[in-house]
């Protein structure tokens, strides 16, 4: 039976990072995957193909609307899904091929199967062929993430009503797609095909979209996404969804208790996740799992309620984000090393990748008034910015808040052009407490789009900006 230091099970985001990091602080270390590819949801069928098809529609969404304003002629334009789907399968396999050489170079132990608690310090490995092995650890770390949340009357046949992980692989353009949640991973995917000449129509139970972050955000999202193409039905309920020959029927009520049967060719189902732990043997060894969204109890060291046993990612408290995943990876091997490591979970930011991109980090205004807290507020739309005219990318701006009596930046909140690599500039500023003052008298070279954050910076110090 192998011994190691620390065994990982889960080779997604948090996994892999925190395989890769114990490994380079010398322990001996193993890595359990069950299924065939490193990466987990995010690499496979979440962040990474995501994004290769939000690239691929948007480059087909510009040569149809605004090459020709840049002089950029072209005739019989037309979407190949199928070389869309192609390239993003290349993609995927390029990131998980990454992957596996890292763990070669890192010269850590992968096996391929479920891994599951025989006791604390022992793991089974169940494989494809029914084979199975143990191995043991001093430490073990459960980085198994989440799956889609299915709602108990909505019939998923994975044809027409389908999650997230089909519609990366659909074989035609919708001539219709039902999106049931206005979250980020449908409203990224609904864009997807809203640009490739799908009608889009978003049900949504709440009075907005994006509904975690700044109200703000959602209005300018929903303008841009609208302007796309995309119908939403918001403060309506779903009440079913099924496959009906070679279509999908969404039984919806609104506010008023009125009904409403939607008819398209796919629904795509994006009501959230949950974390997975299916098959893990928890209860072999007494860990606590909480019953609502079933996510592991950890400590502040991330250690789970048995000794030696850490939870990482989508399967313990907080944002179901990949960084947050990596982060909290890295965290947990330095804690095992003795080190003394920190994370900021207030400074962790948020992003969709539609276009407009939307980028958030800090406190929401609407945070800030429920907390009572004295705040300035500062924004600037793209639409004055030299460098978003000259790229014809003029929706959204940036918002800036600030304490009032000490100016410290507790929020940014962007929407507009590469607003996902900006916010980084934000989550910098915050963390070593800088005030909107600081920003504003940062030099930011011109033109480009990050000079909208310190236009936003003086807005907020007295109505200080320069170009509005």
């Amino acid at each position: 039976m192998m011994q190691y230091d620390v065994v990982v099970i889960g080779s997604g985001p948090g996994g892999y990072v925190a395989a890769i990091r114990c490994a380079q602080l010398g322990m001996k270390t193993a890595i359990i995957e069950k299924y065939s590819t490193f990466g987990g949801t995010c690499l496979n069928v979440g962040c990474i193909p995501s994004k290769a098809l939000l690239d691929s529609s948007e480059h087909y969404h510009n040569a149809l609307h605004n090459f020709s304003a840049h002089g950029i002629l072209l005739k019989d334009l037309k979407p190949d899904l199928k070389q869309m789907i192609k390239r993003k399968d290349e993609v995927v396999q390029q990131n998980t091929a990454g992957i596996t050489f890292l763990f070669k170079k890192n010269k850590i132990t992968s096996y391929q199967g479920l891994g599951s608690f025989v006791d604390k310090n022992t793991i089974k490995v169940s494989k494809s062929d029914g084979n199975s092995e143990n191995i043991t650890s001093t430490n073990v770390i459960i980085a198994t993430g989440s799956k889609p949340v299915i709602l108990p009357f909505i019939n998923v046949d994975g044809h027409r009503v389908i999650t997230s992980t089909e519609a990366l692989n659909l074989q035609e353009i919708p001539k219709h797609l039902i999106l049931i949640g206005g979250g980020v991973i449908g409203l990224e995917l609904g864009s997807v095909y809203a640009r490739l000449g799908s009608k889009v129509t978003v049900v949504e139970y709440g009075d907005s979209i994006i509904s975690t972050m700044d109200k703000t955000l959602s209005k300018e999202l929903q303008k841009s996404l609208t302007k796309l193409g995309m119908d939403f039905l918001l403060n309506h309920q779903v009440t079913g969804a099924e496959a009906k020959s070679k279509k999908a029927i969404v039984s919806v009520q609104n506010s008023k208790g009125e009904k409403l049967s939607l008819e398209g060719d796919y629904c795509l189902v994006a009501t959230g996740r949950v974390a997975y732990t299916t098959g893990l043997g928890l209860e072999n060894i007494g860990i606590q799992v909480e019953e609502r969204g079933k996510k592991i109890t950890v400590s502040d060291t991330l250690e789970t309620t048995v000794k030696g046993v850490y939870a990482i990612g989508d399967v313990v408290r907080g944002a179901m984000l990949a960084h947050k995943a990596e982060d909290e990876g890295i965290f947990v091997a330095e804690v095992i090393a003795g080190q003394k490591p920190h994370i900021n979970y207030h400074l962790i930011p948020g992003v969709v990748y539609t276009w407009p991109e939307v980028a958030s980090v800090g406190y929401t205004e609407e945070a800030l008034k429920e907390k009572g807290v004295k705040y300035k507020s500062g924004s600037f739309p793209f639409k004055a910015s030299g460098r978003a005219k000259a790229s014809m990318d003029t929706d959204g701006l940036i918002k800036v808040l600030a304490d009032a009596d000490t100016d410290e930046i507790l929020g940014v909140h962007m929407i507009g052009p590469r607003a996902a690599d900006m916010i980084a500039e934000a989550v910098v500023a915050m963390e070593f407490r800088a005030s909107a003052e600081d920003i504003a008298r940062i030099c930011h070279a011109h033109p480009t789009y990050t000079e909208a954050f310190k236009e936003a910076s003086l807005a907020a110090t007295a109505n200080r900006a320069i170009h509005i």
